[in-house]
């Protein structure tokens, strides 16, 4: 990987960058730190403002795991595009789609509702996100014991959900539904748009990188050995940095 502020890094972004390019952010531990508690998220001022005025000037899209509502809800600016559900969720067209992941959801809810109580003392929570579904275990007192339950419970379910683990959390994906890459390339061919920048620091986050897009630049928030990003920015503290060198380019 090479770090995007290295002189290699640099010239790649300005030779890359142009108004035409769509330029796309995933939300938590990206645009805005992880916090202990997910509902108290915030992006900080001095990124947001520097999204905002990107925003007005190039195309800008959030691509979350979160449901759309709940990240509009902390975004405090209305991006062109906002893809919740890790890509199942306000792709252009996919209405009748997503129908059929909050469908299957509901099943989903049901079956975990035998399978996997949520007791006192578990400390597993199941966030309902509409086209699909959450299971956390970050409070749980035997995180292990709790994500092995987990395990079980989900190889149990009908029809067998897409399973995506993410940072102390399992989240259960319809086999249809778009993963991030997907949504990505959705949103470029809907804009006739040749090119996109993508900001991720989580697994989800590597469908886009795993693409090996020519046409999309990677940028993974912190250096990871195992991600298939090309580009790397050290921590969520330098978006702002980041964010200012595009609006330059611009």
């Amino acid at each position: 990987m090479i770090y995007l502020f290295s002189h290699a890094g640099l010239r790649d972004l300005r030779d890359f960058i142009d108004r035409s390019t769509l330029f796309a952010f995933d939300l938590d531990g990206t645009l805005a730190p992880i916090v202990s508690d997910p509902a108290g998220i915030m992006i900080p001022p001095d990124v947001h403002e520097r999204l905002v005025r990107l925003n007005g000037t190039a195309s800008v899209a959030v691509v979350t795991g979160r449901a759309r509502v709940d990240a509009a809800r902390h975004l405090g600016f209305a991006p062109r595009f906002l893809v919740g559900n890790h890509g199942a969720e306000g792709l252009p067209g996919a209405d009748a789609a997503e129908r059929e992941f909050i469908g299957l959801c509901r099943g989903w809810m049901t079956q975990l509702g035998e399978l996997l109580p949520e007791g006192e003392g578990t400390g597993i929570v199941m966030e309902d996100k509409s086209a699909t579904l959450s299971l956390h275990y970050r409070n749980a007192p035997d995180r292990e014991n709790a994500h092995q339950r987990i395990l079980a419970a989900v190889s149990r379910l009908l029809p067998a959900p897409r399973r995506v683990s993410g940072k102390l959390v399992e989240n259960l994906v319809p086999a249809a539904a778009p993963h991030k890459g997907d949504a990505l390339r959705c949103i470029m061919r809907h804009l006739g748009c040749a090119r996109a920048l993508f900001v991720g620091d989580d697994v989800t986050d590597e469908d886009v990188f795993r693409l090996g897009d020519e046409a999309i630049f990677g940028i993974r928030v912190g250096n990871s050995g195992g991600s298939a990003a090309r580009y790397f920015i050290r921590g969520q503290d330098e978006m702002a940095p980041l964010l200012d060198e595009i609006l330059a380019v611009l």
